[in-house]
């Protein structure tokens, strides 16, 4: 038996939802002038390009990106960063995921940037999907969505048919 697929966020909500997150990070900021949006790669990542294009629309703010590889299965291994530490050193920091599941993925992406002195450090994710395993939150989310473990939600970032699955 095929497993349906349910729309959860179409291409204009998660525009919708990105033009928000962006405002929300505006005024948690609105005194930098320079501010690293970190995405989890992949999907992480492209969700962080949208809200840096977002911000770039909306503030004085220079949004600059950061691309953060961890290992999906063994988060606990070498994370690497297109930015060097002393790039980021003393400024505010947003880590980017597309879905808050578990939170291992996010809470050792934070563990990571932990190790340099920030001036701020918020989180942000598109989907909240409420089954933490560690003690880590999203400040900024676009949705909170209570599903089963055995659900899975997707988020495809692909032009004009950006859309968030339930599967």
């Amino acid at each position: 038996m095929a497993l349906s697929e349910n729309c959860i966020l179409n291409h204009k909500q998660i525009n919708h939802k990105v033009k928000r997150i962006a405002y929300q990070i505006y005024e948690c900021n609105v005194d930098e002038q320079e501010i690293i949006i970190a995405g989890i790669d992949s999907n992480g990542y492209l969700f962080a390009e949208k809200i840096k294009s977002a911000l770039v629309e909306i503030s004085n703010i220079n949004p600059v990106l950061c691309k953060v590889k961890i290992d999906k299965k063994k988060p606990h291994s070498l994370i690497n960063t297109s930015l060097k530490p002393d790039e980021y050193r003393n400024k505010s920091l947003v880590l980017v995921d597309d879905v808050l599941n578990s939170g291992t993925t996010l809470i050792y992406g934070v563990k990571h940037f932990l190790e340099v002195p920030l001036k701020q450090f918020k989180t942000a994710v598109l989907i909240n999907r409420n089954h933490k395993k560690y003690p880590v939150k999203a400040d900024f989310k676009g949705i909170s969505l209570s599903t089963s473990l055995k659900e899975h939600v997707s988020v495809i970032f692909e032009g004009e048919q950006m859309k968030a699955v339930l599967k």
